[in-house]
């Protein structure tokens, strides 16, 4: 009796979100959403998609091609402009271009999109600066414009959307990437708490393995940081680790998943839904193995995170 009644609460439970899920906001197409990071992968995509829908999409591209191919494959709603989020006069800018545009309408939607990778290496191999480039434009100038922006959004008990990662879940690689989107884990969990009050959802969005243009440069990039490297650091690595380790990144890159809509859908969703998520998972390895392992016990994860690296030349026994 017990197992039916809870199976069919479990039912009610799931019937009732599906329901709630599916409850659009009013208006879509006098809402405006400003979008970071627009040039190409999901940022570019989700534009589209949204002036699809009809919103009036304000979106940012790092480079004046950006723009121009945005605009062209696009309505005469969407409009764009220039950002370099890691400059101060460029965001200032972007911030002032965007309070022009809604008025007094306000601003529906913020999606923090734009983001880096690189440099990505064992963290041994990386200097205070190779962090630093990381975490300025994954974090630091992803807070800046999310808190100039807050007084546009907070009048229209809007939505932000911030980029994370199945990255800031579990660490799966050295470098700035993995502690930036963990940092965004964690200054949407208290930006989330802190705007409730006013109605405003923030949402995150955590993709799995994705090949996007981020990732197309990482061969490149270990070269790059393997050769500065002191030979000291070098001899305990190894060569034959060095190319273990390249060739595992690059099978990795390799399965990444190419359907983007996986994850802008989820973005379309938080910015659109009446009742949005609080976290999107993207991406079968993400629902299947990335969030689920990042509830395991450090006993259970680390032996067989350390079992598929390579092993350095100078590798002591440990298990």
């Amino acid at each position: 009796m017990w197992l039916y009644l809870a199976a069919l609460l479990m039912g009610m439970y799931f019937l009732r979100r599906w329901y709630r899920e599916r409850q659009i906001v009013e208006n879509l197409t006098e809402k405006y959403a400003f979008i970071t990071g627009c040039d190409s992968g999901f940022g570019n995509l989700l534009a589209r998609q949204l002036d699809a829908r009809g919103l009036r999409v304000l979106a940012a591209c790092f480079t004046q091609q950006g723009v121009e191919e945005l605009s062209k494959a696009t309505s005469e709603r969407l409009q764009t402009t220039l950002l370099d989020v890691t400059s101060s006069k460029s965001v200032a800018a972007a911030v002032a271009w965007v309070k022009e545009r809604v008025g007094d309408r306000g601003l529906w939607g913020l999606v923090n999109n734009a983001g880096v990778a690189l440099p990505m290496a064992p963290n041994e191999w990386l200097t205070k600066d190779d962090f630093r480039k990381v975490l300025d434009v994954n974090l630091l100038w992803m807070i800046d414009v999310t808190l100039q922006l807050l007084p546009l959004v907070r009048p229209t008990q809007g939505r932000v959307v911030n980029m994370a990662s199945v990255a800031g879940r579990l660490v799966m690689s050295g470098g700035g990437y993995c502690p930036s989107k963990y940092g965004v884990e964690a200054f949407s969990d208290g930006l989330r708490r802190e705007l409730h009050p006013f109605g405003v959802r923030v949402c995150i969005v955590e993709p799995g393995n994705f090949t996007t243009p981020i990732t197309q440069r990482m061969q490149e990039n270990f070269q790059e940081v393997w050769a500065r490297l002191p030979l000291q650091t070098r001899e305990a690595y190894g060569q034959p680790y060095f190319e273990a380790y390249c060739k595992l990144n690059k099978t990795l890159t390799s399965k990444g998943g190419t359907e983007f809509s996986l994850v802008t859908r989820c973005m379309e969703h938080a910015l659109i839904a009446q009742y949005p998520r609080t976290r999107y998972s993207a991406g079968w390895d993400a629902k299947l193995f990335f969030i689920p392992a990042s509830y395991l016990p450090t006993s259970l994860m680390d032996p067989m995170l350390i079992y598929l690296q390579p092993k350095p030349a100078q590798a002591h026994a440990v298990f």
